[in-house]
């Protein structure tokens, strides 16, 4: 915790207006909060997702608004924050219901949604709560760790889990954490720079899905023909999802890991019955998911792929979401105008 004065007010990205927006003070802090200066923030397509089409002077956003439950307005996006935590730190958070006490906190009905039921990370400085703050150990970067507290935690907790979008944001992150539990991978994706860099990250076999004329045939010819155990797929659109369940053999699992807004779920009832196909979904991860995934990328097992921008490029890095031209993470850097 260090001891910087802490200003009235701060540069923040928000939507329905933009400019200075305040600080809480320490005395302002409510009970299990404490304020953290960031140093960064991960740009997730979850946050192009959460809220609605507005122009903010000079940040024109272009962000979605499709998920079926509607986000807070006016809203600060942003959930992948790191930096130092700036005062004293307030309580206790709820951790005492059904889900907390499983170990399921991120599906607790009291839970607040970083850039999405509150104020999230595109600012200066983030109001957070303490038993949901991961520590960063010593020598990972903060902007290699920031998109570890989302995306990775997201894929490790499915792979974690799993019973036995490859080169975006959260797939070149499976790669990488798949093989930690002694898994081979098989990245499907498009374009010729996430193909680099999917089979760059270990994945022993590359499907384009834009080229090949039958993914499914050529998963099942790379698996000697039983096809998949397993498939993590965190495709914002409904087709991979679909295509899982043809090419997984019998006894496997599809893992939905993406949250498109309006895409469902269509699969063949016979052949998920016949084949004994599990299909779960896979909601973010917990703090000691998120403690383990920060923990295997300071040991140099994983590493963000990413590419530092400043926030008031913000509307451009949405714009990459959209079109799928982003390989890996973008992160944003608060001290870059």
């Amino acid at each position: 915790m260090s001891h910087f004065e802490i200003p009235k007010s701060q540069v923040a990205a928000v939507v329905e207006r933009a400019g200075d927006h305040p600080v809480k003070s320490q005395e302002q802090l409510a009970h299990g909060e404490c304020l953290v200066k960031l140093e960064c923030s991960g740009a997730c397509h979850t946050d192009f997702h959460a809220a609605v089409s507005v122009q903010m002077g000079w940040l024109p956003m272009i962000m979605l608004g499709d998920w079926p439950v509607p986000a807070k307005l006016p809203l600060i996006g942003g959930h992948e924050g790191v930096g130092i935590i700036e005062t004293t730190p307030h309580g206790l958070h709820c951790l005492n219901c059904e889900h907390c006490k499983k170990g399921r906190e991120q599906n607790c009905s009291q839970a607040l949604c970083s850039g999405f039921t509150v104020d999230g990370t595109f600012q200066e400085y983030v109001v957070s709560y303490v038993n949901h703050v991961t520590p960063i150990p010593d020598g990972l970067p903060s902007d290699a760790a920031a998109s570890i507290l989302c995306a990775g935690v997201t894929v490790y907790r499915a792979i974690k889990y799993m019973i036995p979008g490859a080169g975006g944001g959260l797939g070149h992150l499976a790669i990488q954490y798949a093989p930690v539990r002694g898994l081979c991978v098989i990245a499907i994706d498009t374009g010729e720079e996430k193909k680099e860099l999917c089979l760059g990250l270990g994945a022993e076999k590359w499907i384009d899905f834009m080229e090949s004329k039958d993914i499914v045939q050529e998963v099942k010819d790379t698996t000697g023909g039983q096809g998949a155990h397993s498939a993590v797929v965190t495709a914002a659109t409904a087709g991979g999802y679909q295509q899982a369940i043809e090419y997984l053999r019998s006894g496997s699992t599809l893992m939905c890991n993406g949250l498109p807004g309006k895409a469902e779920l269509s699969a063949s009832i016979f052949w998920t019955v016949f084949k004994s196909i599990s299909i779960i979904g896979s909601y973010v991860g917990n703090r000691q998911d998120a403690a383990e995934a920060v923990d295997i990328a300071a040991k140099g097992l994983v590493k963000v792929h990413f590419v530092t921008k400043p926030l008031s490029d913000l509307e451009n890095v949405y714009v990459g979401m959209q079109t799928g031209k982003i390989a890996g993470r973008v992160v944003l850097d608060m001290s870059k105008e």
